[in-house]
């Protein structure tokens, strides 16, 4: 389980195919890797991946075609800038959300709007995402917990804010509009979703 709360900007150091269906990350994290383990896990771009080496400031992961296939880290090659955050602990302050790395899908950068202070983003989703989102909750963005400010159903699009600690330590300073990004919705709403449609089947209504 992870925050959203992003601890280092990695670069990616290699991406190695193996047999087509599957890839083998390598990123530089001297942070997330000072005291890391075989088998921990490490959000990257709010995938949870499995630390299968580590050592001088790198780990590497195994990436299933899968999640090559339904995320943004299909699309990202060396020197590629990415979210770090190591699970949380215990004992760990829960700074931001409840973030399982497991991605629901990807959004893309509709708009760029700078202010002074901070920067409103539009992102588009597809239905099935879109319709998690509500205003004033929570959304995990390339493993970035942050707060949805508005949903326009008729656009598709949902909106956040970027303070400017979010635009310095995290990729999403640096996407472009266009661009694809990993989303994660509260898991709440998923499970509400699930228990509402286990009632109505016990009801006798299906």
């Amino acid at each position: 389980m992870f925050t959203g709360i992003i601890e280092e900007l990695g670069t990616v150091e290699a991406l190695d195919l193996l047999d087509g269906d599957a890839a083998r990350l390598t990123i530089r994290g001297p942070k997330v890797t000072e005291d890391a383990g075989h088998g921990d896990s490490i959000a990257v771009n709010g995938c949870c991946l499995t630390v299968v080496e580590y050592g001088d400031g790198l780990f590497t992961a195994d990436v299933m075609h899968e999640t090559l296939k339904r995320t943004s880290l299909g699309s990202v090659e060396k020197g590629s800038k990415v979210n770090l955050e190591r699970a949380v602990t215990a004992h760990a302050r829960l700074g931001g959300h409840i973030v399982q790395g497991h991605v629901d899908g990807v959004g893309t950068i509709a708009s760029r709007t700078p202010s002074e202070h901070w920067e409103d983003v539009r992102i588009a989703a597809g239905p099935e995402i879109l319709k998690y989102i509500a205003e004033k909750g929570s959304i995990a963005v390339d493993g970035v917990s942050l707060t949805v400010t508005d949903v326009d159903d008729a656009t598709g699009t949902f909106g956040i804010s970027l303070i400017p600690t979010t635009l310095e330590l995290t990729v999403l300073g640096a996407n472009l509009v266009g661009d694809t990004v990993n989303l994660e919705v509260d898991v709440i709403a998923k499970y509400v979703e699930r228990l509402l449609q286990a009632g109505t089947v016990a009801g006798g209504t299906e």
